[in-house]
């Protein structure tokens, strides 16, 4: 049907607990394919689209992010209920979709029946009912139609089962209900108003009463269990909790059994660690084979381009300038993908909210909870969004601390760094080595974070100035089985946004770093008396090198290289890696001219083994550099973009300038203690 027949409504918004399918029907609706996980507070803002003109409903869709109630308690919910009442593009919604889980229906209940109380138009969408009826249970959606005094409709996320049937009545609704969007006046539009803006105690416990009572009247087991089994399995949903009562609430068995060692004080975090171990580990060995392909495409089109273009400016500037350098960043693309692909498989699943408990007893002893794992975890991936999603933190203290040691979080921009000194400092037949080196960095920097976390939050309460008071509750979601669509799409879409947002700045400063290698592009009479060719060559090279404006910026800072045992090319690597960390790989292959045709990668390696100190004609590259350069990387926060989310998110230059000061110091004062005490110990 095409938009011009079809029904028209201005604006239909999805509102939800968290958790309780909102965008999975965001998703049906509009055709889009947002990421949906399993935690709460994954969707931080919230997500404008079409719905699908298939379905003949010519109307605007808006995602929310995911809220208990219409009183807020963070930045997140915060967004999310003022959006409601008055969007600032859209005003208030025609049509209110409200999520509710049928699992866990006397918590979801609350916000729908304050949404149709303040006067919002609703619909109720029951969610989750194929885990209500493996527990023996059903939801009447007539009788709660009949209790609620609106429409409910039963919907399956994964089949898209009953969309057709919300469709149907949201066209009902507007020929019957009069909110068709010809007419642009908003004064015919009921406007809700803001009843449970200071809900009192009182308020609260009536609405919660008058659930219980809905609640009984519209669940019911199924008629296939026995009264004998009912009970079988209520002493089995015991197990986690005494205290339980049997009911529509309780998780299903397969959950309890997983939950029983995942859980478990012990076993839970011994199985936690082994998950990331493997997570880390695999990065390495299964993305190899990928990353050798894209490492001979590179190297093979470097060699052609300089073939074509002969020895010209324009042809170096290709050859070197921009496939060298841009092919020694995506070659570690299969590795980031990888990352990115099992986070999602965790997500999906629903472990990430059974990471959140288990790290919330550790993280309240340095003044974190829960809630700041998974905003911690995605630092893993980028900063910038793990910086977004620590809104739902709703204790400000709690999100300005988790906001302050995010960048401390091994991104995924570092990844290309550590894979290639990794690789430097590990036998290239042992790639399990370098998967357990890569996971020991990662929990070196986890741990890093928290102590710089336990550190400002004890001695130094000045520094984030609010209240102390907070809770972590966190319902926890049944284990699924991850749709391997979904996951798959989501990691496309994260590798697309890593080679969208890092290409460009990528191939910026790598023609800017070859310019500054290139010219004055003095040629050196060499003597070549006994020397073949190739010896010739890179001669030829290092001189123009020693004589390029690189050199001659890297006279300013090689008093400060001196002392980590490095030279003033690693310097210029480093300064360009502020304004993206990925550059620092490609700022070395042009620095030290890597255009070998066969393996970038593996020449890269091979000219830092020969790379020594002009100077004093050292090693530059030892065991004892390197591992002082991961620790400078661990540390230093080298990202302009998060520097700017974090004075956005915070308020103010106060908190990214620490950062910057605090951390850039730290790694500079680490990685010299890293070198010299290694090369006392005789690591050289």
């Amino acid at each position: 049907m095409n938009t011009e027949s079809a029904v028209k409504l201005q604006l239909i918004t999805l509102v939800g607990p968290p958790n309780s399918g909102k965008t999975t029907l965001f998703n049906l609706l509009s055709g889009k394919n947002l990421k949906t996980v399993n935690y709460p507070g994954s969707t931080v803002e919230y997500s404008i689209g079409k719905i699908q003109s298939k379905f003949g409903i010519n109307a605007d869709i808006l995602d929310s992010p995911g809220i208990i109630s219409l009183n807020p308690n963070s930045p997140d919910e915060e967004i999310s209920v003022n959006s409601l009442y008055n969007h600032p593009v859209f005003g208030s919604p025609n049509l209110v979709i409200a999520t509710v889980d049928a699992s866990q229906i006397s918590r979801h209940l609350l916000l729908s029946m304050q949404l149709i109380a303040s006067g919002f138009n609703t619909i109720i969408v029951l969610t989750m009912n194929d885990l209500m009826e493996k527990r023996g249970f059903k939801v009447d959606e007539k009788k709660l139609s009949e209790e609620l005094g609106c429409n409910v409709i039963k919907i399956n996320g994964r089949t898209g089962a009953g969309i057709d049937e919300l469709v149907n009545l949201l066209k009902q609704k507007t020929d019957n209900d009069g909110i068709a969007a010809k007419a642009e006046n908003q004064n015919t539009r009921v406007i809700p108003s803001k009843i449970f803006e200071n809900a009192g105690k009182e308020q609260l416990l009536k609405l919660y009463s008058d659930i219980a009572e809905i609640e009984n009247k519209v669940i019911s087991p199924l008629p296939v269990l026995s009264e004998k089994n009912l009970r079988n399995a209520n002493k089995k949903l015991k197990i986690l909790n005494q205290t339980l009562k049997p009911g529509n609430n309780q998780p299903d068995e397969l959950t309890l059994k997983i939950d029983k060692y995942l859980l478990d004080k012990r076993w839970g975090l011994i199985f936690f660690f082994l998950i990331m171990s493997l997570m880390f580990t695999s990065i390495f060995w299964a993305a190899d084979p990928f990353m050798n392909w894209i490492d001979e495409f590179f190297g093979w089109l470097s060699s052609i381009t300089a073939e074509l273009f002969g020895d010209t400016w324009y042809g170096d500037l290709i050859a070197d300038g921009i496939i060298s350098g841009t092919g020694s960043v995506l070659v570690f693309l299969p590795q980031i993908l990888i990352l990115f692909l099992i986070l999602g498989l965790l997500e999906d699943t629903g472990y990430l909210a059974r990471g959140a408990m288990l790290i919330d007893k550790p993280l309240s002893k340095i003044g974190l909870n829960g809630k700041s794992f998974v905003p911690m975890l995605s630092g893993f991936a980028c900063a910038i969004p793990a910086i977004l999603s620590a809104r739902t933190i709703s204790n400000r203290r709690e999100r300005l601390l988790t906001i302050f040691i995010i960048p401390l979080m091994s991104c995924s921009a570092r990844l290309p760094i550590y894979a290639l000194l990794i690789a430097f400092l590990t036998p290239s037949d042992k790639l399990w080595i370098g998967g357990i080196v890569l996971a020991i960095i990662y929990i070196a920097s986890t741990i890093a974070s928290l102590i710089i976390a336990a550190i400002i939050n004890k001695f130094n309460k000045k520094l984030i100035k609010a209240e102390d008071n907070s809770s972590f509750i966190l319902e926890l979601p049944a284990y699924r089985m991850p749709k391997a669509k979904v996951v798959i799409r989501n990691s496309y879409d994260n590798a697309k946004q890593y080679i969208l947002r890092a290409g460009p700045v990528i191939m910026v400063l790598s023609m800017i770093i070859w310019f500054l290698t290139y010219f004055p592009n003095y040629n050196p009479v060499i003597d070549d008396t006994g020397l073949n060719t190739e010896e010739v060559e890179q001669m030829i090279k290092s001189e123009r090198l020693a004589t390029s404006y690189a050199a001659d910026l890297g006279k300013f800072i090689q008093p400060v290289m001196t002392p980590l045992g490095m030279d003033w090319r690693v310097g210029v690597a480093l300064i360009s890696a502020f304004a993206a960390r990925e550059v620092f790989v490609s700022s070395l292959v042009l620095i030290f001219k890597v255009t070998d045709s066969g393996d970038i990668r593996a020449s890269m390696i091979s000219a830092m083994r020969n790379a020594k100190i002009e100077e004093t004609g050292e090693q530059l590259f030892t065991p004892a550099t390197t591992l002082g350069l991961i620790v400078f990387f661990m540390f230093a926060l080298q990202c302009l973009s998060t520097v700017a989310v974090s004075k956005k998110e915070t308020g103010g230059w106060r908190i990214p300038i620490l950062q910057i000061v605090i951390f850039t110091s730290t790694a500079y004062i680490l990685t010299f203690f890293t070198v010299n005490l290694l090369r006392f110990a005789g690591i050289a």
